[in-house]
């Protein structure tokens, strides 16, 4: 075994492999500065919490308790049994494992996970929401999902026992008597408890601190599949350049290479869609219901039809089927469509390569949830 060495100079303000090399498969040629940068950005994990200044109960415990009872509740729907989590199981990692959403109707996008949803900055595939909460009312309001509304809502809250209590608690009055507000005050308890769903540490995590301290013994049992895999996603592979950062997601929209249609038949744009959306979103963070300070939105810049929110990546061994309409259900043919980026000018991934990323890909999860991982949806043919 030889250790990490740094290929054209040191790092120094990474204090990279401070204590020596860390020890690695021995069929690894040195990492180069740059990669040894890259990986350090995609850290530290979990990043630290932070309220939404748009929603006066962002962080409160009391606003938590509520927003998990609405979550669970059948009550914000006027389809029986339906409910936030019919589609966000927990158990799922708060996907539902279906290739498009089911509420009252069949949907035309795939499900995605609310694990560290509190990072993302646009909601939705397509960004028609600018903040958690404005997302949350969304689904109320969608006659394919719960189709209830404001009315509906605030009388769940006034008329349910356990609800219209922990509305008290959260707000400090009893639920309003305009529906729109409470309806409102509903979606910003939802977002709350959102905030607080989170993935955990992963083998990835592990081994990227291991190489920050320099603990070659640590790094060293990190699967060499899983070293080759994370060379080639921040290198060749270029998947780095869209899943940025500790959550592995830049928050932004990139064409997508998967083209898919909306429920009348035409093609689904969309960011093209979500700005149009966002443009006339009652509920956005520069309207009369955001809390705190309010500043205009600077001018939304126009949109390319067909891209589409990079998703995260944290869990994504256990959260199939891909894509933003789910049409792919193994995750090493998700990559696939990836082969090259916007320009065209990267090199396709042979099969070899692919099973390599998937290897990495797989150390993104928390060890406990390996069992949940469908071997034959993991693996490359």
């Amino acid at each position: 075994m030889r250790g990490w060495a740094l290929a054209g100079g040191t790092l120094c303000a990474l204090s990279l492999l401070a204590g020596g090399g860390a020890a690695v498969s021995t069929d690894l040629p040195p990492l180069a500065a740059r990669e040894l940068a890259i990986i350090a950005s995609l850290g530290p994990w979990p990043p630290p919490a932070a309220r939404d200044a748009s929603n006066r109960v962002s962080g409160r415990g009391e606003a938590v308790a509520l927003g998990e009872a609405l979550f669970h509740s059948t009550r914000l729907s006027t389809v029986g049994g339906l409910r936030c989590a019919s589609c966000h199981a927990p158990w799922r990692r708060f996907t539902d494992g279906r290739a498009r959403a089911l509420g009252a109707e069949d949907g035309v996008r795939n499900t995605p996970s609310l694990l560290n949803v509190r990072l993302q900055h646009w909601f939705g595939w397509d960004g028609g929401n600018d903040s958690l909460w404005s997302q949350s009312i969304r689904p109320m309001l969608d006659a394919r999902e719960m189709r209830a509304d404001a009315n509906h809502v605030a009388r769940a809250l006034r008329d349910d026992e356990l609800l219209k209590r922990l509305y008290e608690q959260a707000f400090g009055h009893a639920p309003p008597a305009d529906d729109e507000t409470a309806m409102v005050d509903a979606g910003k308890a939802l977002a709350a408890f959102q905030e607080t769903l989170a993935s955990g540490r992963t083998p990835f995590d592990d081994f990227r601190d291991a190489l920050l301290r320099g603990d070659g013994a640590a790094a060293g049992r990190y699967p060499a599949a899983a070293q080759r895999g994370l060379r080639l996603f921040v290198g060749i592979g270029r998947c780095v350049a869209c899943h940025a950062g500790p959550n592995f997601s830049d928050g932004e929209f990139h064409l997508s290479r998967i083209a898919s249609k909306l429920h009348d038949g035409s093609a689904d744009s969309g960011r093209a869609h979500g700005v149009a959306t966002l443009r006339a979103n009652a509920y956005a963070r520069n309207g009369r219901f955001a809390d705190g300070p309010s500043a205009p939105r600077p001018e939304l810049p126009p949109a390319e039809a067909g891209a589409f929110r990079t998703p995260a990546l944290r869990e994504v061994a256990v959260t199939a089927p891909y894509m933003h309409d789910g049409s792919i259900a193994n995750l090493c043919d998700a990559l696939k469509p990836h082969a090259a980026l916007e320009g065209g000018d990267a090199p396709a991934l042979g099969l070899a390569e692919r099973r390599d990323l998937v290897a990495f890909l797989r150390t993104l999860g928390a060890q406990e949830q390996a069992v949940l991982a469908d071997e034959n949806a993991l693996s490359c043919r």
